[in-house]
């Protein structure tokens, strides 16, 4: 029942979130100069749309729910898709929870700290307590959650719109000092690009998301790739838009020294009622941090159901109807995320090993052209779309592991290949004994959080 405008506003809706707030200044600092600035915002709206592409063409040709999961089993069989549900659960969902909770405490905090920035242990505590916030929400009921959702998003359009037509009436006035000389000084390399990709490429993630309810399209042959091709492009324009609104009032040097870009906007521009941007602001990452919440509790849902995490993850509350373990789960594991790290090695964590499974799943549709010629495929991309996507992806994976190597890469990979070792334990030879060992805590929970296995909860 979801037609071509409400695929649209779902596109939109799920990418907008904390990461126009948080990564312009990311961005700038990786290139040090407006020009290219732009042309990175622009760049990534690019290649989120052809990845898109890509996964409409899967999309319709595996009509599967989860995602990446059943694409990577089809073209390369149990191993990358169960890799890739393990990185999920443990890395890239919790930390993208933990990346927006961070950013809604930095603005939240940033109006009490006038012209510095927060301490991190304010930051800290705010993001964690949001964590618990949003995770007992959705806990105690699926409509509040929802309810909130309806609410924030709401609030998240009402900033995107001011900022952008503040910064077109500005322009109007002729402030465009900033943008003389808009390639002077830039830093330009391999590295620092693929950096500067991997924070604008954190605000346009959410772009395969239509892929998660392709049944549910009118006319999904249609429908889906306009969705993609007005939806993502519209996004672009809008970023670009509110960072065009950004320089008008803001020069590069004052940017990056900013600690709250668009706090910062709102103090030059809407005082004396500036209050209203970081208000919003909370409003629009809370609305992300809540729908990811909400999204991802499922997957960790799926998973203990599916026998490839606890047992105890896959129950539901009997009497409020929600995946309460797993969302306690998630939260919790978000919450460890917040402790060591700040949101641009966050981002980086996050970007790299995302964009490993989203390279490898479209090399699948790739292989799939030739192994699985037998599948309909209602939507046919050109063949250079998906070649171009798999290349960008390996350039964004390896360059900052060459040319600036930190430890946070080697992690990441240590424990993607760790879940190898999982896999052939607890996946292939079926190893019971954590089961068993944690009955009874799992039966103690049970009765803590009245949850129960799903069969067992009455309609």
């Amino acid at each position: 029942k979801v037609g071509l405008i409400s695929g649209i506003c779902m596109i939109v809706g799920t990418i907008i979130g904390s990461g126009i707030f948080v990564s312009p200044k990311s961005v700038l600092a990786n290139v040090e100069a407006v020009g290219p600035c732009i042309i990175v915002w622009a760049a990534c709206g690019l290649l989120a749309t052809l990845g898109a592409l890509c996964f409409a063409e899967l999309g319709t040709m595996i009509t599967k729910s989860g995602g990446e999961y059943p694409y990577l089993m089809e073209a390369f069989g149990p191993i990358p898709a169960f890799l890739f549900s393990w990185t999920s659960l443990l890395v890239t969902k919790p930390s993208s929870f933990a990346i927006i909770c961070l950013s809604f405490a930095k603005y939240a905090s940033a109006p009490f700290y006038p012209g510095c920035d927060p301490p991190q242990v304010v930051i800290k505590c705010l993001a964690a307590a949001a964590i618990v916030v949003i995770t007992i929400v959705n806990s105690l009921s699926v409509k509040m959650g929802s309810y909130l959702q309806n609410f924030l998003t709401a609030a998240k359009m009402i900033i995107v719109i001011i900022i952008i037509v503040s910064g077109i009436v500005l322009l109007a006035q002729g402030k465009t000092e900033n943008f003389k000389d808009s390639f002077k000084d830039s830093k330009i390399s391999v590295g620092s690009i693929a950096l500067a990709f991997y924070n604008g490429l954190w605000a346009y993630d959410g772009w395969n998301q239509l892929n998660y309810i392709t049944e549910e399209l009118k006319n999904p042959y249609r429908n889906l790739p306009l969705s993609i091709i007005i939806g993502i492009p519209l996004v672009t324009v809008c970023y670009i838009l509110i960072n065009v609104s950004y320089f008008t009032v803001i020069s590069a040097t004052e940017l990056l020294q900013s600690p709250a870009v668009a706090v910062t906007f709102g103090d030059r521009v809407l005082y004396p009622a500036s209050w209203i941007v970081p208000l919003f602001v909370v409003c629009s990452t809370l609305g992300s941090a809540n729908g990811t919440c909400f999204t991802a509790g499922r997957l960790v849902y799926v998973a203990g159901r599916e026998g490839h995490m606890l047992k105890v993850l896959s129950y539901i509350s009997v009497k409020r109807l929600t995946p309460a373990p797993a969302l306690i789960f998630y939260g919790t594991i978000a919450i460890l995320y917040i402790i060591p790290g700040d949101i641009d090695t966050l981002i980086n964590y996050f970007s790299f090993a995302v964009w490993i499974f989203y390279g490898l799943t479209v090399l699948g549709l790739i292989v799939m052209r030739f192994t699985r010629k037998e599948f309909k495929r209602p939507i046919r991309v050109p063949i250079i779309i998906p070649f171009i996507v798999t290349l960008i992806s390996i350039l964004l994976v390896l360059a900052p592991i060459i040319t600036q190597p930190e430890l946070a890469y080697l992690y990441c990979a240590l424990f993607i290949l760790s879940g190898l070792i999982v896999y052939v334990l607890f996946v292939h030879l079926k190893f019971k004994w954590p089961q068993k060992i944690l009955k009874p805590m799992t039966m103690h929970l049970q009765m803590l959080l009245e949850v129960a296995p799903e069969e067992d909860v009455p309609e």
